[in-house]
Formats: C-alpha cells, sequence, structure tokens
C-alpha cells in the first residue's frame, strides 16, 4: 500500500487487545464483547489488519469453510483514520484472498455502511425471504 499504510493477514501481528477495545466499546453490533470472546473468534477467522507505523489502525476477519461460503465481520476502522479507504482496502483484501478458494458466496451484515460495501461489490441479497437465522438465548 503507499500512503503509509500496510494490509498484515497473520494472526500473530493482530494487536487484538486493541481490537478488542475498537469492538466491545465502539462497534455497535459488539458492545460487550469480552477479550475471550475476540481472541477465539480471530483465531478461527482468516484475518485482515491495516497497520500505520507499526501501529494496527484498522480490522476485520472473515469466516470460511474455504470452498463455498464466507461470512464478513468486524469491519472496524479507527476513528483517528476512517475517511481514506481502509475498510474498502480490507474489503477487497478479504476477496482477493478467496478467489484462489472458489468461495462464491460471501455475505455480510451492516445497517450503516451499504454504500461501502456497494463499492466492493456487494449487493442486497436476492431472495431474502430464502434465509433464516437461529438465535441464542440472552
Amino acid at each position: 500500500m503507499t500512503d503509509g499504510y500496510e494490509i498484515r493477514t497473520a494472526l500473530t501481528e493482530m494487536d487484538l487487545d486493541r481490537v478488542h477495545h475498537w469492538l466491545s466499546t465502539d462497534a455497535y453490533w459488539a458492545l460487550g464483547r469480552t477479550r475471550d470472546n475476540v481472541e477465539t473468534a480471530a483465531r478461527n477467522s482468516v484475518n485482515v489488519g491495516v497497520f500505520r507505523d507499526g501501529e494496527q489502525v484498522a480490522y476485520t476477519r472473515v469466516l470460511t469453510d474455504h470452498a463455498n461460503f464466507a461470512w464478513l465481520c468486524d469491519v472496524y476502522v479507527d476513528r483517528d483514520h476512517r475517511g481514506r479507504g481502509l475498510g474498502n482496502r480490507m474489503v477487497e483484501t478479504v476477496v482477493e484472498l478467496l478467489e484462489p478458494t472458489g468461495v462464491q458466496r460471501i455475505v455480510l451484515a451492516t445497517s450503516t455502511a451499504h454504500d461501502v460495501y456497494a463499492r466492493v461489490g456487494f449487493t442486497p441479497l436476492p431472495r431474502p425471504q430464502d434465509w433464516m437465522i437461529r438465535l441464542r438465548d440472552a
């Protein structure tokens, strides 16, 4: 990446303390998430982080079977680095990482960033009536 930002994908390079802070205090979908939860999720996902001067400034992860399906989640850019296209770059990286696997379906959920994902090729579900969810009681 130009402009001093660098994308990394090794779990060992992710600053999970920082990621936990972002998600548990500032991400509407993950408020209150525990540090253990963040670490377990990261260990079982493909991770993408953006770094500048050695400091992590953005994070996302994707759950995938590496054959058919992937779920993009926890896309977060530090407030001081927003507006620079870092979210798009991370999502583009995820798409590129999954390309060789043949994954045909990448899904995500968002209530606020539809335009961001549309720029990377995401569209609303073509048949939302076909999808179901089972939520665990709190």
